[in-house]
């Protein structure tokens, strides 16, 4: 049998693809092969190559695909999820002096400070939700949330729950190295989605944490409340 040998050009010409790839897993979640695929409009096996990769470089990571209810015959898929170097790789180069700035906030101005700077930070919540329900009032309260979340940088999705309710994913944190050491960030984030939903809200877990991703359970039946106006 012939085997032909990839050109050194094109071989480099890979790159571009592979960040698609890493950026899609990004975007979406832990993702199977097959998934990927479908995404990228790629053959299964170039994927495949990209994927060996990446995993290789210490960008992605195999691991078992978690299934949600009752599992079916047969070993579960194989999912690509991003490592910790792999995040590092998008937009948190400023972690360092971040971390820096809140340590010295903490040690000089005290907890309270802290938690203030903390909800300040994510006062787009509610400033942003408002006008995406005001512009699409069809959309579920988890769907606008998501689309506010993507608009400022984490990736959000949201995956229906069967019973439960919908469940708000955020596949991509910006704050996630400065939230390991300070949670107030991520309670901040929390307190903002119930406020906007006007109900109490579970956060089941965290990229701060060591989790794949931020998920954050919202009851069903719950619809946007109308703005009331000021007199």
């Amino acid at each position: 049998m012939e085997f032909v040998r990839t050109p050194v050009a094109q071989r480099e010409g890979d790159a571009p693809t592979r960040d698609r790839v890493a950026r899609t897993i990004l975007e979406n979640g832990p993702s199977t092969a097959a998934d990927l695929a479908v995404a990228l409009d790629l053959t299964p096996a170039a994927v495949r190559r990209h994927l060996d990769h990446l995993a290789a470089e210490g960008i992605v990571e195999s691991r078992e695909q978690k299934v949600y209810g009752t599992r079916g015959r047969g070993r579960p898929a194989r999912v690509f999820a991003l490592t910790e170097a792999g995040r590092d790789s998008f937009d948190q180069q400023y972690d360092d002096l971040a971390v820096q700035a809140m340590r010295f906030l903490a040690e000089t101005q005290g907890e309270d400070a802290v938690v203030e700077f903390a909800r300040r930070r994510v006062a787009f919540v509610e400033r942003d939700y408002n006008a995406v329900t005001a512009l699409d009032p069809d959309l579920s309260p988890a769907e606008a949330l998501a689309k506010v979340f993507t608009q400022n940088g984490y990736a959000a999705s949201v995956r229906d729950m069967p019973v439960v309710g919908e469940q708000l994913c955020q596949q991509h944190c910006p704050v996630s190295h400065v939230a390991h050491e300070f949670p107030q960030l991520c309670e901040a984030e929390t307190e903002a989605i119930a406020a906007v939903l006007g109900t109490h809200v579970q956060r089941l877990a965290t990229i701060a944490h060591g989790d794949g991703v931020c998920t954050t359970c919202i009851p069903q039946n719950l619809k946007p409340e109308p703005k009331k106006e000021q007199a």
